[in-house]
């Protein structure tokens, strides 16, 4: 390592002329293990190359958390990683690296302040951004039961089919069934590995694995050839329910990693869900008390997206196109139709015309009008916005 930033010259068109910044983060992907919060908080207030430079160098400021024993380490894995190899083993298995400030990085992973991840090893064709913004996590146990299985892989099926993205860990048992449900309708769906993405683990999962990074994405903090531990299954979690909108618990017992991904996902305020199961079934009793604690119980994908869709709404991204119908509204029917508020109870003219600043009879004639266009609907005394599938 000590020559490979710095001096290697890499051949043109390799993955090394990624620049300084992604070099350093590839080095400190494989440096440190997955949620290092000691280089996180670093990270905050340096460039990921004079980190690298200072370990290096054994030159690092009074920084919290970071001791003698600690650098030490650092220093020693040093001397053997080779983020230019990294890198081009990984492109040439058709993956790549992100990093935050990449157009692809999801912003929601920020939240998870000094354990954000370095970065991410990607195996897959699909824009991570993008297809995090309508995501939702479906896990459970590994050793669950048929009806476990069963509910995990029409659930996500039928996620799928309502256009969400479903992610999960890539293990046996719920985590399997999910990515074979989006899968089986032709959906997409995201494996957030704690291993390498080109490390095929469980070997069992090894053909649903490659579908993945066919039809999907896989994902890592972890570089190429690494393999998990109990501890990376753990760390893997966190970014699972960061990713995602909300987590689903199909099957759990009281001491399961999925659990650890809802909790984590409550405390970063996202939607956490659970299925329930038979009271005499060990596998239902996490789920039962991680609802007793709050989680919304749901049956089906419509419940689901009825809980996280608002979400979803609110993250989207800016959207620009053509000229839509509204665009053409004349401006006193545009205020009008802004007035309405989007709530199931609506309001009345009233207060329509207070927040519209306009005459309650000319608001009663806009609301007619924006009545025969679509756009909004009476119920006895009230008005309120007709539910729209298009984007206009």
């Amino acid at each position: 390592m000590n020559q490979t930033i710095n001096h290697r010259q890499p051949p043109p068109g390799s993955a090394a002329e990624a620049g300084p910044e992604r070099l350093a983060r590839a080095a400190l992907s494989r440096l440190s293990e997955p949620g290092d919060a000691v280089l996180g908080r670093w990270l905050s207030q340096l460039a990921a190359a004079d980190v690298v430079q200072a370990i290096r160098d054994g030159t690092v400021p009074d920084h919290p958390g970071l001791d003698a024993d600690r650098l030490a380490a650092y220093r020693a894995r040093l001397v053997d990683v080779d983020p230019v190899s990294d890198l081009e083993r990984v492109r040439t298995a058709g993956g790549r690296f992100i990093i935050p400030g990449d157009t692809e990085w999801p912003s929601q992973l920020d939240d998870l302040g000094g354990g954000r991840p370095i970065g991410l090893w990607l195996a897959g064709t699909g824009s991570l951004r993008l297809l995090a913004l309508r995501s939702v996590a479906v896990v459970g146990a590994r050793a669950c039961t048929a009806y476990g299985a069963h509910v995990a892989g029409e659930l996500s099926a039928e996620l799928a089919e309502r256009g969400w993205v479903v992610v999960s860990g890539a293990a046996y048992g719920i985590d399997a069934s999910a990515h074979r449900g989006a899968l089986a309708v032709g959906g997409m769906t995201i494996g957030v590995l704690a291993c390498g993405v080109d490390v095929a683990y469980p070997r069992g999962n090894s053909e649903l694995i490659r579908r993945i990074a066919s039809q999907g994405l896989l994902l890592s903090e972890l570089p190429p050839g690494e393999h998990p531990t109990r501890f990376r299954f753990v760390l893997r979690n966190r970014v699972i329910a960061a990713l995602t909108r909300g987590t689903v618990v199909v099957e759990a017992a009281l001491r399961s990693g999925a659990l650890s991904t809802a909790r984590r996902a409550r405390d970063l305020n996202r939607h956490t869900m659970g299925v329930a199961g038979p009271v005499t079934s060990e596998l239902s009793a996490g789920v039962h008390a991680l609802i007793r604690g709050g989680a919304t119980l749901v049956t089906d994908a419509s419940e689901v997206a009825e809980l996280i869709g608002a979400i979803g709404d609110d993250l989207a991204p800016q959207r620009s196109g053509p000229v839509l119908p509204r665009d053409l509204l004349e401006p006193a029917v545009a205020r009008v139709l802004e007035a309405v508020p989007a709530t199931a109870e609506g309001a009345p003219v009233e207060r329509l015309a207070r927040k519209a600043g306009l005459p309650p009879d000319e608001v009663l004639n806009r609301l007619y009008e924006l009545g025969s266009l679509g756009y909004v609907e009476r119920h006895g005394a009230h008005w309120r916005l007709v539910r729209r599938r298009g984007g206009d």
